[in-house]
């Protein structure tokens, strides 16, 4: 009984579509800017500024401190509709997308215990 030839190629990977984000606030596209900035289009247009500034330089940066490095901060890419950059850190899209909508900007602040 023949099973196949092991020179075969999997094939499944050709006809499994890849996985593409389509909620309206996934994100498109990221871009850094000067001064831990980003630029950033979503999947329904929607475009701006997402400003770190303040976070990334707070005592409450915690794991998101790495993006001091400029270098670092410059390596930001999309992942399945949200900012990332490598080692798993990344952005919710949902409130930058809700800011952005409503002031065209997302300041991410550092968290201040009540």
């Amino acid at each position: 009984m023949h099973h196949g030839s092991a020179d075969k190629a999997d094939r499944a990977a050709q006809i499994t579509p890849p996985i593409v984000a389509s909620s309206p606030w996934s994100v498109s596209s990221v871009k850094a800017l000067p001064e831990f900035r980003l630029a950033v289009s979503f999947r329904d247009g929607t475009q701006g500024v997402v400003d770190m500034a303040s976070f990334i330089n707070s005592p409450a940066a915690g794991v998101f401190a790495c993006l001091r490095d400029r270098e670092f901060f410059e390596r930001v890419f999309v992942e399945y509709g949200a900012v990332t950059w490598p080692g798993a850190l990344d952005l919710a899209p949902d409130a930058m997308y809700d800011a952005i909508q409503a002031h065209g900007d997302y300041s991410l602040e550092p968290f201040k215990p009540d």
